[in-house]
C-alpha cells in the first residue's frame, strides 16, 4: 500500500476524530476569560466552604484530572465510535454550558489559602503556588473539573467494554470522588461548585445516556459518517 493510500485509510479510519477540534475552541474561549474576568466577578462561597479544611496533598488527584480526561478520551478514540462520540457529547456540550455561564455571569471566589502564612512548605504547596499563579479564582460555577471527571467516569461505566471490569469501575468511581474532593480541599472551588456541576452532569447524562434522549450523540454520528 503506497503511503498515500495509509494516510487515506487512516484518515477514514479515524475521522471522527475531527470534533476533537473543538478543544482549540474552549482553549481560546476558556484563556479569554481567564484574562478578561479577574475583579469584576460574582463570589459564589458557602457557609460549608470554612469547614472544609485545607489539604494540599489533594495536588495529587487535582492533576492525575488531566491523565484521567485524556486517557479516557483516547481509548473510545482508539477502540469505540459510539463510546467517543457519547463522551464526547457529555464532555462538550457540558464544557460550552459552563463556558457559556462564566461569559453572560462572571463569578469566582475568595476562599484560596494564602499560602505566605500557612505556616508549613513542602513540594505539594509549592506545586499548589505554582497553580495558584497561572489559575485564577474565578470561571468556577459550574467546575469543569468536577463535571468532566464525572463525565469519564460515567463512559466508562456505560461501555460495554469496560461495564463488567470490576476492579476498574471501583478505581475510576474513587479516582473521581478524590478529584471533586481536591477542588475543595485546595480551595480552587465553592461546595457550591460541586454541586452545580454534578447537577450539570444529571441533566447531560438524561441527554445523552438514557434511551430515546441522546439524539445529540446520534445525530453528530450520522454527520461524521457522511463526511
Amino acid at each position: 500500500m503506497k503511503i498515500k493510500d495509509k494516510i487515506i485509510h487512516l484518515f477514514d479510519q479515524y475521522k471522527h476524530g475531527l470534533i476533537l477540534v473543538y478543544f482549540l475552541i474552549y482553549m481560546v474561549w476558556f484563556t479569554y476569560l481567564e484574562r478578561t474576568v479577574t475583579t469584576d466577578f460574582t463570589p459564589v462561597s458557602s457557609r460549608l466552604d470554612k469547614y472544609i479544611p485545607f489539604m494540599e496533598i489533594f495536588i495529587i488527584p487535582y492533576f492525575l484530572w488531566f491523565i484521567f480526561i485524556f486517557i479516557t478520551v483516547a481509548y473510545f478514540f482508539l477502540t469505540s465510535k459510539q463510546d467517543f462520540y457519547r463522551c464526547c457529547a457529555f464532555l462538550f456540550i457540558g464544557m460550552t454550558i459552563c463556558l457559556t455561564i462564566y461569559t453572560i455571569w462572571p463569578n469566582g471566589h475568595y476562599l484560596r489559602a494564602n499560602l505566605n502564612t500557612l505556616g508549613r512548605s513542602n513540594i505539594f504547596t509549592r506545586i499548589l503556588g505554582g497553580l495558584y499563579s497561572f489559575d485564577t479564582a474565578t470561571n468556577v460555577f459550574p467546575s469543569i473539573h468536577v463535571y468532566n471527571s464525572i463525565g469519564a467516569m460515567v463512559a466508562i461505566r456505560k461501555s460495554k467494554r469496560l461495564r463488567n471490569i470490576t476492579w476498574l469501575q471501583i478505581s475510576t468511581f474513587i479516582l473521581t470522588v478524590l478529584i471533586c474532593m481536591s477542588t475543595v480541599f485546595l480551595k480552587q472551588h465553592s461546595i457550591l461548585d460541586v454541586f452545580g456541576s454534578i447537577i450539570l452532569s444529571i441533566i447531560m447524562y438524561v441527554l445523552i445516556y438514557v434511551p430515546r434522549h441522546n439524539r445529540v450523540t446520534k445525530k453528530a454520528e450520522q454527520e461524521l459518517s457522511n463526511i
